[in-house]
This record gives structure tokens, C-alpha cells and sequence, in this order.
């Protein structure tokens, strides 16, 4: 029994339950930017695109963050020995059948949406493995890879309900989670050793870009008045770590400042559902965030 538990616990913790969470509320923000709110929830078959999409990127977020540790096993070996494969709680083998198979199921559940789903989901499980194998440690491609993977993963969320009066050019909303992520990314690279505040002043830029354009759509789509206090809850859960961090760049500081920049989407995403659907479907974006916590106290998120 205590071998079962072990294997599973050791499986959770390859999977990162709580930044599962934060890619399941990309789907929910791309599908209200596509007006998915408005026109969607009175389709039954509407909403179960909606739910195999959810499947979709638990699957791709799963299996990505299988294979980082699988690709990085020899190095975690010796900077982060406690994680599940490099203490021998989980083979190598495992993993990577555990990761594959989460992959697998992820592209299956998007072409039962659309053809263009499908294929969304096989360039970011794409994306996600080169980033693992080879461009993770490139100081420019990796951050702006896994950054792809987060604006793909909220493109995947707007394909499910194509109808919307601003047309093709919302499609252009993707690029703002790749620049914040390439920022989170950027800024990771120093969590275990400690580094120099620059990388952390650009994110502090890129940060204040992300939730200036979030403000521009909310005056575009009318909802300037609530939008803003998502906005500066977002701002205080991603700034309050990162000038700490700026004024001390330490690994464990850098480490939280990360933390917080990866549970923050949760809060990003809560603004882009406002903007676009409502203040209620954003408080109920939000409601994510402390289960997001939770989870990240028992399994680490970076």
C-alpha cells in the first residue's frame, strides 16, 4: 500500500497539479475572448468542446512538465536530488510513459473538438518537447519557447467558439501570455543559484506591458470599471515577490518570485475573462487560484 501511495504521490509531483490548473484556466479565458460566454453556454455540444479541451491541456501541460524532468533528470540529480525520478521514487522508464500517454491523450481530446484544435495541440506537445530536450537552457529561444506553449495553450481556449464580432484580429491576444512567460522563464533560470537583477527589471517591464494591454481591451469591450481591480490584484501577487527579489536576487527569493509569476496566470487569466465576459466569470476564474495555492504548498510548482 505504501508503495502504491509513493508511486502516485511521485507521479503527482512530475505532473505539477497546481500549474495544471493554471492551463486549465487559459481555455476558460481564450473561450470567453471568442465570446464563448456569450454564445456558447446554451449548446450542449458547445460545452463539451469546452470540457475536451480542459481534458486536452491537462494532457498537454502534464506531459510537457513529465518530460522537463525526465530531459533533466542528470541535472536534477544533482541540484534538486529530492524530486521523484533523480531520488528513485520514479524510473526514467515511468516517466516517460506517464508523460507520453498524458501527451497522447491531450491531442486525441483536441481533434474531438476541431481538426484545428488537433492540430493546435500537436504544435504545442511539439513545442513543449523541443523546449525540454534541446532549447531550455538557450537564454533567448528557451524563455520564448515555453512562452509559445502558454499563448498555443490559450489559442487552443479560443478555438472552441470561432464566432466573434472583433473578427481574426483577437487572435493576436496570444502573443501577450508568450511575452509574460518568456519573462517567468527568463527570470527562472537563477532560482537555484541566485543572479543579477536585470533579468528581473525586464520582467518587471514585460509585466507592466502584459497588464497594460489587458486594460486597453477592458476600455475596448466596455468593462474599464471592474477589469481594473483584477488587474491590480494581479499586479500585487506578480510584483510584491519580484521586488523582493530585485532588491535581494537570492535563489530562493528568485525561486518565489517564479512561484507566483507561474500562479499569477490564474489572476491574468480571471482579467481576460472580465474583460471579455463579465466580472462574475472572472470572480469564477479566480475562484482557481486558491486551490492553485494549496496545491502548490504540497507539490512544487517550478
Amino acid at each position: 500500500m505504501n508503495y502504491i501511495l509513493s508511486k502516485l504521490l511521485g507521479y503527482l509531483r512530475l505532473m505539477r497539479p497546481a500549474n495544471i490548473l493554471t492551463a486549465i484556466t487559459d481555455i476558460i479565458a481564450g473561450a470567453a475572448i471568442v465570446g464563448f460566454f456569450e454564445h456558447g453556454l446554451n449548446d450542449l455540444q458547445s460545452i463539451l468542446q469546452l470540457g475536451c479541451l480542459v481534458i486536452a491541456t491537462i494532457g498537454l501541460y502534464g506531459g510537457g512538465v513529465v518530460f522537463n524532468d525526465v530531459f533533466d533528470a542528470k541535472l536534477d540529480k544533482v541540484e534538486r536530488p529530492e524530486r521523484p525520478i533523480p531520488s528513485g521514487v520514479i524510473s526514467i522508464t515511468e516517466a516517460s510513459v506517464l508523460g507520453g500517454y498524458l501527451l497522447v491523450v491531450g491531442i486525441l481530446a483536441a481533434f474531438t473538438v476541431s481538426s484545428f484544435s488537433g492540430w493546435i495541440a500537436v504544435l504545442t506537445a511539439v513545442s513543449a518537447l523541443v523546449y525540454d530536450k534541446w532549447a531550455k537552457h538557450h537564454s533567448v529561444l528557451g524563455p520564448l519557447l515555453m512562452g509559445v506553449c502558454r499563448g498555443l495553450n490559450l489559442s487552443l481556449g479560443m478555438s472552441v467558439y470561432l464566432v466573434s464580432l472583433q473578427g481574426d484580429f483577437l487572435w493576436w491576444i496570444a502573443v501577450v501570455p508568450v511575452a509574460y512567460i518568456a519573462a517567468v522563464t527568463m527570470i527562472s533560470r537563477d532560482e537555484v543559484h541566485g543572479g543579477t537583477k536585470t533579468p528581473l527589471m525586464r520582467a518587471a517591464v514585460t509585466y507592466a506591458l502584459v497588464i497594460g494591454v489587458i486594460g486597453f481591451f477592458s476600455y475596448m469591450t466596455g468593462q474599464w470599471l471592474t477589469v481594473p481591480l483584477f488587474l491590480a490584484f494581479f499586479a500585487w501577487l506578480i510584483y510584491k515577490p519580484l521586488l523582493k527579489a530585485m532588491k535581494e536576487p537570492t535563489g530562493p527569493n528568485i525561486g518565489k518570485s517564479v512561484k507566483w509569476g507561474v500562479l499569477g496566470l490564474i489572476a491574468m487569466n480571471a482579467a481576460w475573462t472580465a474583460a471579455f465576459a463579465g466580472s462574475p466569470y472572472g470572480l469564477a476564474v479566480l475562484a482557481f487560484l486558491p486551490l492553485s495555492i494549496f496545491l502548490g504548498k504540497l507539490f512544487a510548482v517550478t
